[in-house]
């Protein structure tokens, strides 16, 4: 479920955490750090949950205008293209799901979450994407995967109510949100007639211990990589190398020398890519030139041990 270049985001901001606070215990650090990422997992549940609780209001919506005239002056207010779209039925019916969210005490039945649904739903309804599905005449299972893909893609996970109410529940969900809404598309992608949820891992193989291992490392690594960093930019005052800059730097190099896997440029690439959302403006070529300079010296060094074809370059 995790990639890598969210891993590597999640590494450097317990990362920045565990220095910002002083901490000199490891492995709290790193309890840190895999608490955050079990908090995606619970975001990417909570969206999960929110198909069927949403087609909960689209029921009682349908109700109402049963029994007022008013209500059915909408002409699409009876028509039932959502409730009866095959994926939110099987997402639904997940016993999988039902289990997980009932362990993870994951679900929208509290008063605040009810109410926000009741306000997501009503202006979801109000959507061309939500009224185009509405309006479908095809009952192919292909064509209610679409609509809804494209419900959640152009709509639901744009929903300003929506976000402000995750930043509110966890301070760690504000950067997961697009990385978990790339996740539930993969999710509704995949979903096939006649089959059971697949609900993604959480941990792809290897995964888990590439992140332990470059989080350890690079905390007991930082006070040797910091004296790196300053002979290669005695150029720069103390004070101007950004503290983000700095920490960037040291998970590039501790990456670059503890994991012999992974090419050279694939490291210089991802955290010259996480500088430019995460740092100063220009940091990402300051960042470049120093890591370019260091890396080649490492080469020359013997430093960079890497196994396979065309890793070290």
């Amino acid at each position: 479920m995790l990639n890598r270049r969210h891993i590597r985001i999640k590494v450097l901001q317990a990362f920045y955490a565990f220095f910002q606070s002083n901490n000199e215990d490891v492995l709290k650090g790193e309890k840190e750090l895999f608490h955050s990422i079990e908090k995606i997992y619970d975001l990417y549940v909570f969206i999960l949950m929110l198909f069927p609780s949403l087609k909960r209001q689209a029921l009682i919506q349908i109700e109402e205008a049963k029994r007022s005239e008013y209500l059915r002056q909408d002409i699409d207010i009876l028509k039932t293209g959502f409730i009866d779209n095959q994926l939110v039925d099987i997402i639904e019916q997940s016993k999988v799901l039902q289990k997980i969210s009932k362990d993870r005490k994951i679900n929208w039945e509290g008063d605040v979450e009810n109410d926000l649904t009741k306000k997501i739903f009503k202006e979801v309804y109000q959507t061309d994407y939500y009224k185009n599905l509405l309006q479908s005449e095809s009952t192919s299972f292909n064509d209610d995967k679409d609509a809804l893909v494209q419900l959640y893609k152009k709509e639901i996970c744009n929903l300003e109510k929506l976000h402000h109410f995750f930043d509110e529940k966890s301070i760690y969900w504000q950067d997961d949100l697009d990385h978990v809404s790339s996740m539930i598309l993969k999710t509704l992608k995949s979903i096939t007639e006649d089959q059971e949820l697949e609900i993604l891992p959480l941990w792809k193989e290897d995964e888990y211990e590439f992140t332990q291992n470059l989080f350890r490392k690079a905390v007991l690594q930082k006070e040797e990589n910091d004296a790196v960093l300053q002979t290669y930019s005695k150029n720069w005052e103390k004070e101007r190398l950004a503290t983000m800059d700095s920490l960037l730097m040291n998970l590039a190099m501790t990456e670059a020398l503890e994991f012999s896997s992974i090419p050279i440029k694939v490291t210089l690439n991802e955290y010259i890519e996480i500088s430019k959302f995460y740092s100063t403006p220009k940091s990402n070529s300051f960042i470049n030139g120093i890591l370019d300079r260091i890396f080649e010296d490492y080469k020359k060094d013997g430093k960079l041990v890497k196994r396979g074809r065309g890793l070290i370059n």
